[in-house]
């Protein structure tokens, strides 16, 4: 007989109760909660650190510089155009390395990945409590960047409108799914800092964080538009320093179609996965 742990488990149920998806989901993602709600201090403030670095080094730094040759094309200062890019760069980082590791030490030291497999829930349902979990983890560090932004602005709107959270909320459950992806398939946390320097760390700076894409020339334009931190970048800062009028709307179906691109994969993983 085939072992329960080893043995797919279907993906192809014709159809599934949104309800019973929901509440599946919401078990998954219970038992990281339990162990996040102790940690909330340092989870909301590990992804403060580079962004206050880049904050000093770039905006106050260079800013003052830039800011006396030219105007950024969004925000009044060189300061306030980067910001926004600061809060989705840490809602990525955390989002994306925090589920990583989460599942990898799951899987590879505390074992405890097996009992989770037997949980008799849909794999999109796995996929989905995890992937929940992880926003949770990117809204905590991205309240204090978006904190740290109001404090050198003074704009609270600017960066606390529904616009700008939904945007917020879409980049952490991009990163969130790529997380419990790479989190199934590394094999040790020394895999896990490969994809951090190899994708996550050229996308910080390639996202649109630091520049405005559309000044790139053309062959640039294309590496940068295949990343998803920059239709974030562009969106939040569209949100908080233009007219409704002139907001990109492309970048949330982007945003969306990615999310739920990862999720289906990331349910495939799960019902073929074998630890």
């Amino acid at each position: 007989m085939t072992d329960t742990l080893t043995r797919p488990r279907p993906l192809t149920a014709r159809s599934l109760p949104l309800k019973t998806l929901w509440a599946d989901t919401l078990t998954v993602f219970w038992g990281d909660w339990l162990d996040l709600r102790v940690r909330i201090p340092q989870v909301a403030s590990s992804g403060l650190v580079s962004p206050l670095i880049y904050i000093l080094a770039f905006g106050l730094g260079l800013g003052s510089a830039i800011d006396q040759v030219s105007t950024p094309p969004a925000g009044d200062t060189y300061l306030e155009f980067i910001l926004p890019g600061m809060v989705a760069l840490s809602s990525m980082v955390i989002s994306f390395g925090g589920t990583t590791f989460s599942i990898c030490g799951d899987r590879l030291f505390t074992k405890t990945f097996e009992e989770m497999l037997l949980y008799p829930v849909h794999p999109l349902a796995l996929h989905l409590g995890k992937m929940l979990a992880g926003i949770v983890r990117g809204l905590m560090t991205a309240s204090s960047v978006i904190l740290v932004a109001v404090l050198f602005t003074g704009r609270v709107w600017s960066f606390i409108n529904p616009l700008f959270l939904l945007l917020v909320v879409l980049n952490c459950a991009v990163f969130a799914g790529l997380g419990v992806i790479v989190g199934l398939n590394v094999k040790s946390l020394e895999s896990v800092g490969l994809f951090n320097n190899f994708l996550i760390v050229p996308m910080s700076f390639l996202g649109g964080t630091f520049f405005d894409p559309t000044m790139l020339p053309p062959a640039l334009k294309v590496i940068v538009y295949l990343l998803p931190l920059t239709y974030t970048t562009i969106g939040l800062r569209a949100a908080a320093y233009q007219p409704l009028a002139e907001f990109p709307w492309y970048t949330i179906p982007i945003l969306l179609v990615v999310a739920i691109g990862l999720a289906l994969v990331g349910a495939q993983q799960f019902s073929s996965q074998q630890d």
